[in-house]
């Protein structure tokens, strides 16, 4: 069982996800051969620290508009109906239900809801650490199917279903 003695600097709190030092990113397979990549730029997010780390908890919104992947037109193509259905899905959520420890990393366990669809996925997590000046890091990433979540046609040759997410957090301990 992991304790607050495993975890260098552990401190109980509630922790504000820094979006200017974070990042949501997703790479998927592009006509079966190369890979597209992207990323969200609004987000927002908290992470309450429990006593027993294996209890706290993790929330995130995040902006479907606000997907880039550095072509505006693939961007809007992205927003539109046919993928995310930014206008009638504006948000995409996340909420922790458990956290196990994995070795010396963890798993977060939780309700993802995209496009309006809730499923349960895991992300593999590391802790970064804990700095004496209140700031939390992690890394954390999960493979999602997006025809799960009714995103984009199924079994396509052009978009590949299979969808990995990459997060980067820090998160600065609220005062």
């Amino acid at each position: 069982m992991t304790t607050t003695e495993q975890v260098p600097g552990y401190t109980v709190g509630t922790w504000d996800i820094d979006p200017v030092h974070s990042a949501i990113e997703f790479s998927v397979r592009h006509m079966g051969v190369g890979k597209s990549r992207g990323r969200f730029q609004s987000f927002r997010g908290e992470i309450v620290t429990a006593e027993n780390p294996l209890e706290s908890s993790v929330t995130a919104t995040i902006d479907t508009n606000s997907v880039d992947t550095g072509n505006a037109d693939r961007d809007a193509h992205l927003a539109n109906p046919d993928f995310l259905d930014s206008e009638n899905h504006p948000t995409a959520t996340f909420r922790s239900t458990a956290i196990r420890a994995d070795g010396d990393d963890y798993v977060i366990e939780g309700e993802f809801t995209l496009h309006g669809v809730t499923r349960t996925i895991a992300l593999e997590t590391e802790l970064g650490g804990i700095t004496e000046e209140g700031v939390l890091g992690l890394s954390a990433e999960t493979t999602l199917n997006r025809t799960d979540f009714g995103v984009g046609p199924d079994g396509g040759a052009m978009v590949g279903e299979k969808v990995k997410l990459t997060i980067e957090v820090e998160a600065q301990l609220r005062s």
